[in-house]
């Protein structure tokens, strides 16, 4: 993990100590669309609900992988939150692990 490059989405970083860290402060839409043209193979978003819906909104997320405790916690954050649009998606992949699932959707681009 330390040998891969890593992108960290921050206002508040300035100097990552991980190694192969590049810290993103602006223009974050832009420079991920960047990265996804130039870059070879997967890169994954982890806990950043703010960061995910932006990525959803602009059609920047190929895949979503959910992975599902069974706990009803009665509050929180929504997942898809708003959006300006429908955003079709198709369950590609699912595997449980006790009580856990692992639901894995692939965005459905619609062609105009």
């Amino acid at each position: 993990m330390n040998s891969f490059p890593k992108y960290v989405v921050s206002s508040t970083l300035d100097a990552p100590v991980w190694n192969n860290t590049t810290v993103i402060r602006d223009d974050v839409i832009k420079k991920v669309s960047k990265l996804k043209r130039e870059l070879d193979g997967e890169i994954l978003v982890a806990a950043s609900f703010q960061l995910w819906h932006a990525l959803m909104e602009h059609d920047l997320v190929d895949e979503l992988r959910l992975m599902i405790y069974p706990v009803v916690l009665g509050a929180g954050e929504r997942l898809f939150g708003e959006s300006s649009e429908k955003k079709p998606m198709r369950l590609v992949s699912t595997r449980t692990v006790d009580d856990l699932a692992l639901l894995i959707y692939e965005v459905v681009r619609l062609r105009s």
